[in-house]
């Protein structure tokens, strides 16, 4: 059965709405100003919910966590969405509302790094040779790809580098499920509706579902970076001190227990 883009979209949303909705760590009744806004790319959510529940135990302040997709997210801080932090998936949305004034610049920092990987359906998964010119699209058949979308979404367009890197782009384009989110993507091989997808290797360690049956060399894409900065408009007095636990070595454990590097 063949379905259009908009099934995969629909598909998509449906299988990480929880995702999109945020998350929330409840500490004692907080005032407009104490309660700390983070609009965080979706890769995050399993490590950066650890080290909110660490700092909310630490500090007792209440944590309000917006996830997605980066382009999403910095769109909605355009928009004016009222928010403390942004962490990005990569350099290219958080240049985007640095270029608005709508980050303090002083604060801005690159936080982690990570990798992109090819997983499949964990039942059956075979290990595959990720090489120049390796025949993707044999692999995919006449199913999909799943990954980020290309033009917006990080990890999409990491993705797209490498496949052009390696020489396959143009063979598995038009297989290609673009999605909302990188977790989207994860959502789809992870229900078994498609073959194969290209996401972040955090992710792929985070969903059971999955296995990692190939990693893309660094030198295939540009590196995956997080920045991470403080918003103009932030009201939270605890944004500055949030800022600074993420950078600490107590948070670093969360982040690298999920498959991170803690960039100094």
């Amino acid at each position: 059965m063949k379905f259009n883009r908009r099934h995969w979209m629909r598909l998509a949303a449906a299988s990480v709405a929880a995702t999109w909705l945020g998350s929330t760590t409840m500490a004692a009744p907080a005032s407009a100003e104490d309660r700390l806004t983070v609009f965080a790319a979706a890769s995050l959510k399993n490590a950066l919910d650890a080290a909110n529940a660490a700092w909310t135990k630490k500090t007792s302040r209440e944590t309000t966590v917006s996830y997605g997709a980066s382009s999403a997210l910095a769109k909605q801080i355009e928009a004016g969405a009222p928010a403390d932090i942004f962490i990005s998936a990569d350099l290219a949305w958080m240049d985007y509302v640095a270029e608005k004034k709508l980050i303090k610049d002083d604060t801005r920092s690159n936080l982690l790094g990570n990798r992109i990987v090819l997983v499949a359906p964990k039942d059956g998964a075979k290990p595959v040779k990720i090489e120049d010119g390796f025949d993707l699209a044999g692999l995919v058949g006449d199913g999909r790809l799943a990954m980020g979308a290309v033009d917006t979404v990080p990890a999409g367009k990491y993705g797209k580098a490498a496949l052009e890197k390696l020489g396959v782009w143009q063979s598995v384009e038009a297989k290609v499920a673009g999605v909302e989110s990188v977790r989207a993507a994860l959502a789809l091989v992870s229900r078994g509706e498609v073959p194969y997808g290209i996401v972040y290797q955090t992710d792929a360690a985070a969903d059971p579902g999955v296995a990692i049956v190939g990693t893309f060399p660094d030198d295939s894409h540009p590196p995956i970076i997080y920045p991470i900065a403080i918003l103009s408009e932030a009201r939270s007095a605890e944004a500055g001190a949030y800022l600074d636990f993420l950078k600490s070595d107590k948070a670093a454990v969360f982040f690298t227990e999920q498959g991170f590097t803690v960039l100094k």
